[in-house]
């Protein structure tokens, strides 16, 4: 990847999650305020979700501006890996705040409240869907150039909010009729499922990307038709693939012509990294040139297509 492609992304980054704290103190602001004023749960279910997303932005702007500091003597591959750090923190502190919803929903089962200033109570879970749609949208940008798996996670978790905010406003609604007192409850109790399910795809991808795990199947074939696509490359094995924050590790071996000098095999590794970049901008690659004699090469092929 280019330093000044790094740099535009590592812009992006920080301003994502600039926008994203922004976006999650409004929020809470206005749903304190919703909450004082109509005494809903599904408001308070909302505002207390508000709040995770301040420490879960929080932890995430922390994050990412430790995962683009460079590459030192103690981390050779970069600090990529904060993000995905930054997801799990993210995904305990949405499971908290679920566990939290429950317990509130059932125990105002128990004895409801009545809900006051239903009107303004839905005029505010509005304008929190608007200023949260924003968001969203600049984070789904910023995720499409620079593949953050921490922007991800905060995007994710975003439009979870929205259904959560739509359900606040249907519960605010149901409550105007007589049978309305056991909805706001119910729907906070939706509301922490909803969460729980967030949490639960968000911190699958966390730990995805901290074991390692391969890039997608179609990800690796597109690798492989890249490789196969120069002509004088006779073949590639020993592929491994991962991802560390934005950039993906590509590693894998050549078979190249044994008559060639050192210098020509190393012109085609270069060739073929930057047919690589190409395709994949955020791809640090590293390529292990094999001699091949071309008149075994071929007595091979004769034999594998015998055999068939």
């Amino acid at each position: 990847m280019k330093q000044s492609d790094a740099n535009k992304n590592g812009k992006l980054l920080k301003l994502a999650t600039y926008a994203s704290v922004a976006t999650a103190v409004l929020l809470v602001a206005v749903k304190f305020a919703a909450w004082l004023l109509t005494g809903s749960l599904s408001i308070l279910a909302s505002l207390i979700d508000s709040l995770m997303d301040v420490m879960a932005s929080f932890i995430n702007l922390m994050a990412i501006r430790y995962s683009l500091s460079p590459a030192d003597t103690e981390h050779s591959f970069g600090h990529g890996k904060a993000e995905a750090l930054a997801g799990l923190g993210q995904a305990s502190f949405i499971t908290g705040s679920a566990l939290i919803l429950l317990m509130h929903g059932i125990e105002r089962l128990k004895t409801p409240v009545p809900i006051q200033a239903v009107g303004v109570g839905v005029g505010i879970m509005v304008f929190s869907i608007l200023a949260t749609l924003v968001l969203v949208v600049f984070q789904r940008v910023v995720i499409k150039k620079t593949n953050s798996t921490a922007i991800r996670a905060d995007s994710l978790h975003y439009i979870t909010d929205i259904l959560t905010n739509v359900c606040t406003i249907v519960a605010l609604l149901l409550t105007r009729c007589s049978w309305g007192g056991i909805m706001d409850p119910l729907f906070s109790m939706l509301i922490a499922l909803i969460l729980g399910h967030s949490a639960w795809k968000i911190a699958q991808e966390a730990v995805a990307l901290l074991m390692d795990k391969q890039l997608p199947k179609e990800q690796r074939e597109k690798l492989q038709q890249i490789v196969g696509d120069h002509p004088q490359i006779l073949g590639l094995h020993d592929l491994r693939t991962r991802q560390s924050g934005q950039i993906a590790i590509v590693q894998f071996h050549l078979d190249l012509n044994a008559d060639l000098t050192l210098a020509q095999a190393h012109t085609i590794g270069k060739d073929v990294e930057k047919m690589i970049v190409e395709q994949f901008p955020h791809a640090d690659v590293t390529i292990h040139q094999d001699p091949v004699l071309v008149s075994v090469k071929s007595t091979e092929d004769e034999q594998k297509k015998t055999s068939l």
